[in-house]
C-alpha cells in the first residue's frame, strides 16, 4: 500500500514538473521588453537645451533579443543621431512625441535589417544562404515597437 502511495506521489510530481517546464518555455517564447541603457541625453538645437529619453524595445523571440543586444552600440548610435540637434519646439506636443516614437521604431527596424542582413555576395553559396533564409523570419520582424518610458526636454 505504501509503495503505491510513493509511486503515485512520484508520478504526480513528474507530471507537475513537466507542466511547469512547459509554462516557462511558453513564457520565454513571448514578447519581452529590452531597455536601452543608459538613458539617452542629447543636446538640442538651442543652447543649453537637452533631451533626456528612456527607450524600451518590444521584441519577440530569443533570436531577436540576442540580435538587439549584439547590435546595441549601432542602435544607440543611430538614435543619438536621430535625436540630436532637434529644435525643442518639435518635441512639445503629444503628436510630435508620437511621431518621434514612430521614427525611432523605423530607425531601429532599418538598422537591424542592415546589420543582420549584410551583403550576401554572389554565386551558389549565396543562393543557398538566400533560399535558407526565405523561410526564416528576419530580426526586423521580431522587433515590434519602441516605447518611451521617460521623456524630458529641458
Amino acid at each position: 500500500m505504501r509503495l503505491w502511495v510513493v509511486i503515485l506521489s512520484l508520478l504526480f510530481m513528474s507530471v507537475a514538473g513537466a507542466n511547469e517546464g512547459a509554462k516557462e518555455a511558453e513564457a520565454e517564447a513571448g514578447a519581452k521588453y529590452v531597455e536601452m541603457t543608459p538613458k539617452f541625453t542629447v543636446n538640442l538645437a538651442e543652447p543649453k537645451k537637452f533631451l533626456l529619453i528612456n527607450v524600451q524595445l518590444l521584441v519577440d523571440g530569443s533570436d531577436t533579443i540576442a540580435a538587439v543586444n549584439k547590435h546595441m552600440p549601432a542602435l544607440r548610435h543611430e538614435l543619438i543621431m536621430l535625436y540630436s540637434g532637434r529644435p525643442s519646439e518639435e518635441l512639445q506636443t503629444m503628436e510630435q512625441r508620437e511621431a518621434l516614437r514612430q521614427e525611432t521604431t523605423a530607425v531601429i527596424r532599418k538598422t537591424l535589417e542592415k546589420m543582420e542582413g549584410g551583403d550576401k555576395g554572389h554565386g551558389a553559396s549565396a543562393e543557398k544562404e538566400h533560399s535558407e533564409e526565405e523561410g526564416k523570419a528576419g530580426h526586423e520582424e521580431g522587433f515590434k515597437e519602441a516605447y518611451f518610458t521617460e521623456f524630458l526636454v529641458d
